[in-house]
């Protein structure tokens, strides 16, 4: 069955390769795009099945008119993937308040302002898919992507309980968490904190630096990343959590084993804390 798909930030990247490979395989794609120039070319991309929807995933009334414009044309809405993001780099104590905001409104806000606005069609069809395009920084934090880890751990954690909220009306929701692909991510699409402190050159800017480094290198192919996206959005019992890539599943099981040792090490005094 043809499916109608809403993917937000398909001008490069995995959304973009995500919007071609559902297109080519017969899907009905309509993909945000910022800017009004960058409309034709997507329009372009699987003539027919890419529609270009003008908004700025920030603004409240751009995403209610863009969902409406797909709801009026097709009637439902069946895979919504929130991918429009951005990486912040800086310390904790680099960053101000500015652009922590700046941070949490783009890929915190904005993706659930978008869940608010297509769950009621969802509900109503009595289906539907949320794909949630989070990070291996979504479960892991990172020196100098505090403020990136922040805003997508509370992707992750709006997004866990919705999953439970929506489950009886035959939604699912999987939360993407990618490793290293080769995008722009790490490169011309991130944003450095204005203050920069020596102090933190040796952690976080380190770290930044090797992000920089490897951009346009990374071992993660977009285009087969989005086969498996696809796929999923035809499996009957998608997972709640998807890493992608090696990097993102070693992190991932890095991260667990940590967290058994420390329960492990302190589950004696901790589970004496009740009251007797």
């Amino acid at each position: 069955m043809q499916k109608v798909w809403l993917i937000t930030g398909v001008s490069v990247g995995i959304g973009r390769a995500l919007a071609q490979v559902v297109a080519e395989k017969g899907d009905i794609v309509y993909g945000t795009l910022r800017k009004p120039e960058q409309m034709a070319d997507f329009e372009a991309l699987v003539p027919g099945r890419t529609h270009a929807v003008l908004m700025d995933v920030n603004n409240p009334e751009a995403a209610a008119s863009g969902v409406q414009q797909i709801l009026d044309a097709q009637g439902n809405i069946d895979v919504l993937v929130n991918n429009a993001g951005f990486g912040f780099f800086g310390a904790i104590e680099e960053v101000d308040m500015e652009e922590i905001d700046m941070q949490m409104q783009t890929n915190f806000i904005a993706p659930l302002r978008l869940c608010q606005l297509v769950l009621p069609a969802m509900r109503k069809q009595g289906s539907g898919y949320i794909m949630q395009v989070s990070s291996v920084a979504g479960f892991r934090g990172t020196e100098g992507l505090g403020i990136y880890n922040a805003s997508k751990f509370a992707l992750e954690g709006f997004s866990q309980a919705m999953a439970k909220e929506v489950a009886p009306f035959g939604i699912h929701v999987t939360m993407v968490e990618p490793g290293p692909f080769r995008t722009e991510w790490g490169g011309r699409s991130s944003i450095r904190s204005k203050k920069v402190m020596h102090e933190y050159d040796h952690t976080a800017g380190a770290r930044i630096r090797t992000i920089h480094t490897y951009s346009g290198t990374q071992d993660g192919d977009p285009f087969k990343a989005a086969d498996l996206l696809f796929d999923l959005s035809r499996n009957e019992n998608p997972p709640l959590h998807l890493p992608l890539g090696q990097m993102a599943v070693d992190g991932f099981r890095e991260k667990m084993s940590q967290i058994e040792a420390d329960i492990q090490t302190w589950e004696a005094r901790s589970t004496r804390t009740q009251f007797d």
